[in-house]
């Protein structure tokens, strides 16, 4: 494969209908990124694509049907670019590109003026919107089906990680103790699922996208755009439209702990199957590094037993767009 990947996209492409009688001088492609996948650009005839390609060893644990359904529903409600192609069994999709978009990171969330708050209201219309997506994101349920792939692996867990899966079900009482009604959630915020223009945020890629409490969404948020407290707390008014209460806050800070231990798991999957894309040794160590800091607060309990001890009111009519 070259570098970048772009003789995979120009074999892609002659398999789509929409490109599939095309010469090669006729379609300027581009590598975007991905983290698992590979993503390109693509400018035909003055028409902007973007056009992913699954990467190695991702269907042990993304369903693609799921995942079409998913983006369709998003891009109907507003939030996602439009889906112009999906297979359903490959993975291959393209959507449209969104102009003026700027791919967003950590340091972008931090230089573009009210981006946190635009993020916020882009999850709010998703969490407002009604859609209903065919996979239910059940945190606990992922750690165990995590687990089980890394059994098949020659991987070791990091030291300590079973007993802070232990701690963690005092979390999960918590959690069940007052569920919130569950809502289309993106489930995987890193910071390059959103495309900025200044004046509202696009949100991409929705493999791992369920029904979901939608305070995941803003505390996984949070931690992969390293938000400092005045990032979150402009976020959670925008989202919020007000104060949040002690159980809402409390969420969101368990869920903050909570994406380090999954995605934990995660990284160790991607380091098992050899993906090139990043050290994701240290990706894992660094998450549950995070994951055991955070939990080890005197804080977190505290918020543990907001959760536990308080019902949000209405927290639907308080999300409404």
């Amino acid at each position: 494969m070259d570098d970048q990947g772009i003789g995979l996209a120009r074999e892609a492409l002659k398999k789509i209908k929409l490109f599939w009688c095309l010469e090669d001088a006729d379609i300027q492609i581009r590598r975007l990124g991905g983290l698992t996948n590979l993503v390109f650009y693509v400018d035909y005839a003055g028409e902007q694509y973007v056009l992913r390609l699954p990467g190695k060893g991702t269907e042990e644990f993304i369903n693609r049907k799921n995942e079409k359904q998913a983006a369709m529903e998003a891009a109907k409600a507003g939030v996602a670019p439009d889906v112009v192609f999906f297979d359903g069994w490959t993975g291959i999709m393209v959507t449209r590109y969104v102009d003026h978009g700027i791919t967003m990171s950590a340091d972008n969330f931090k230089a573009r003026e009210g981006s946190p708050a635009r993020a916020a209201l882009a999850l709010k219309k998703l969490h407002c919107s009604g859609a209903v997506f065919n996979f239910r994101f059940e945190l606990f349920a992922m750690i165990d089906d995590y687990l089980k792939i890394l059994a098949t692996k020659d991987i070791v867990l990091p030291e300590g990680y079973g007993q802070v899966v232990g701690d963690a079900e005092a979390v999960r009482q918590a959690l069940n103790a007052h569920a919130l009604p569950l809502v289309a959630c993106h489930c995987d915020p890193l910071c390059e699922n959103f495309i900025d223009t200044g004046k509202r945020m696009w949100i991409v890629d929705w493999e791992y996208s369920g029904m979901n409490d939608p305070l995941w969404d803003l505390g996984d948020l949070a931690v992969e755009g390293r938000f400092t407290t005045a990032q979150e707390e402009e976020m959670l008014a925008a989202y919020f439209g007000a104060e949040p209460t002690a159980s809402e806050r409390g969420r969101f800070v368990i869920y903050k702990a909570m994406c380090d231990l999954l995605w934990t798991l995660w990284g160790l999957i991607q380091h098992a199957n050899r993906n090139p894309a990043d050290d994701f040794w240290a990706y894992s160590r660094n998450r549950f590094e995070r994951c055991k800091a955070l939990m080890a607060t005197q804080a977190f309990p505290k918020h543990v037993a907001a959760v536990a001890r308080n019902n949000p009111s209405n927290p639907s009519s308080r999300r409404k767009a």
